[in-house]
Order: structure tokens, then sequence, then C-alpha cells
């Protein structure tokens, strides 16, 4: 697949994650000692993937209708995404002998990921099978964001359908989520993920 190539707005973006960590890697990748989710998400923090082999890697949970319907969540009502993507940390470095001052990247921080959504109760409840019962449970999961401008739920076959797309793997944990209660409006939620990995991509599937 390729990226969007047009100026438009990616109305269909989506945000995913692996539900389970046992699901079995079935590629090789080296680096990679167990070859499972948690093996993949133990080899990027542990710093023993390279940035290619971490979104192909992430892309096989992803890749088709079977895995993602028997493997992964998707965040539905989703009403505002935050920009996707490690802020700069610029800092300003006093040089001898110039007017004004050099400014370099340093390390930046992470940023913080709140997502707004549209409250549906039912699906955020403290329940099993229920969203609200992984928030807070320390578990760290493999994301996908995808940027579409078409539905990126639909299939040809088995396969995902060609259209283009933008993706970002992360690993990250869902730490909270506040509801905000509208009297005129849809109610709201805001959840927040903690990131515990850098972004890889922007990448396409193929």
């Amino acid at each position: 697949m390729t990226h969007m190539k047009a100026i438009n707005a990616s109305m269909y973006s989506d945000l995913s994650f692996l539900k389970d960590n046992t699901v079995a890697l079935t590629g090789t990748y080296t680096g990679v000692t167990t070859a499972t989710a948690q093996g993949l998400i133990d080899a990027i923090m542990d710093d023993r993937v390279t940035d290619t082999q971490v979104a192909t890697a992430c892309a096989e949970f992803f890749q088709t209708k079977a895995n993602y319907q028997a493997n992964c969540i998707r965040i539905k009502d989703i009403r505002e995404f935050p920009a996707m993507g490690t802020p700069p940390n610029i800092v300003n470095v006093p040089v001898y002998g110039q007017k004004t001052s050099q400014q370099i990247q340093g390390q930046a921080d992470a940023p913080s990921l709140e997502i707004q959504i549209n409250y549906v109760a039912d699906e955020w409840q403290d329940a099993a099978g229920k969203l609200g019962s992984i928030v807070g449970n320390g578990e760290v999961y493999i994301f996908r964001f995808t940027m579409m401008s078409s539905d990126p739920l639909t299939y040809d076959g088995d396969a995902i359908k060609a259209e283009p797309n933008t993706e970002f793997y992360f690993l990250a944990k869902l730490e909270a989520m506040q509801v905000t209660p509208q009297l005129t409006d849809a109610n709201t939620c805001t959840l927040t993920l903690s990131l515990q990995s850098d972004f890889y991509g922007p990448a396409t599937l193929s």
C-alpha cells in the first residue's frame, strides 16, 4: 500500500491495540527471543530490534481480517485525537561571539496522549470483556494508529483493502479515564495513555 497522496481529512482514522500479549509472532526477527507479542514488547523496550523490524513485526497482528478480529480491539467513538509523534525539545545554547544563541535538539519528553471519546457507558464498564476492565491494569500493549480517508476496517477477502494509509506503532499503557457529563451534547471521556516506547512510522501495510 501507499501513503495518502492528496490533501484531505483523515476522517476514518483508527486507533487499535493488541489485547493479548501471548499471541504468537509468525515471522522471525533478530533480537526477539520469544516469538510472542510479549517477546516483541520486551525486545522493543530493551532496544533489541530496529525501527524497520518493529513496524514489520507489529503489522503482523493487524494485517489480516482474521488476526484483527480475533486479537485486536478498536477504540471506537473517538471525538478528537492528540498529535502523534514525539514533540520537540529545543534548547537555546549561548555561542561566544554571536549576537544570537544557537538552537539544538535536546532529549524530548514523552508526549501526553489524551484521547477524547464520545462516552458510551456500557463499553467502558469495569467488567469482563469490556474496555473499562483494562484501564489501569498496568499492562503494556501494542498500539496502531492509522490515518485513512476511507474505512480502515474494510477488507478484500481476508486481506486489508488496498486503500492509502499512514500508520504509526507504539507501546503504551491505558492509565486512566475521566468522564465529563454533558447537558447539551454527547457525554465524553478522556482516555489517558502513557507512552512506553518511541513512535515507529509512518509506515504502510503491504
